[in-house]
């Protein structure tokens, strides 16, 4: 009885068959590059940026003395106002928005200025301290105003 044994080629085109069929996580080559402005003292940030690099993400970070007047720049409402502001693909995404809805985002493309977080909740990316998460929204904003593009407890989109 002969014993068949599939070559290195062969079995990199079934791996690459099988992610293609199955999918694969988004990768740097996949996902546009990611601009965040922040505070030089702002740990949370940190967190976010790195949020954002596990999730495949290339990210850039330009430490600012006046963050306020790039959110002013990028048209960021005050009441929509965090602690960062990111910029993509030509949208903006103030605070700790989920990994997820800015890959949603990228691929609805809506007519839209872009994403916030308000504020700082407990337990969104960045803002993790094992403690009790809150329930937030992630809200779509353009010039006329804001509706809700997803709802989260903590990490987890609900």
């Amino acid at each position: 009885m002969s014993s068949f044994v599939p070559s290195r080629r062969a079995l990199l085109a079934a791996a690459a068959t099988l992610a293609f069929v199955h999918g694969t996580p988004a990768s740097a080559d996949d996902l546009p590059r990611i601009l965040v402005h922040r505070s030089p003292t702002c740990g949370c940030c940190k967190a976010w940026v790195g949020h954002l690099r596990g999730a495949g993400f290339v990210v850039d970070v330009i430490d600012e003395a006046d963050i306020a007047s790039v959110k002013s720049r990028l048209r960021v409402p005050a009441s929509l106002a965090s602690c960062h502001t990111a910029e993509v693909s030509g949208y903006v995404v103030e605070g700790h928005a989920p990994a997820s809805t800015i890959e949603k985002l990228l691929a609805e493309k809506p007519n839209a200025i872009g994403l916030a977080v308000p504020g700082m909740p407990m337990g969104s990316p960045g803002m993790e301290t094992g403690g009790a998460a809150d329930v937030y929204d992630v809200l779509l904003f353009d010039a006329n105003g804001q509706r809700s593009f997803a709802k989260f407890e903590g990490g987890r989109e609900i």
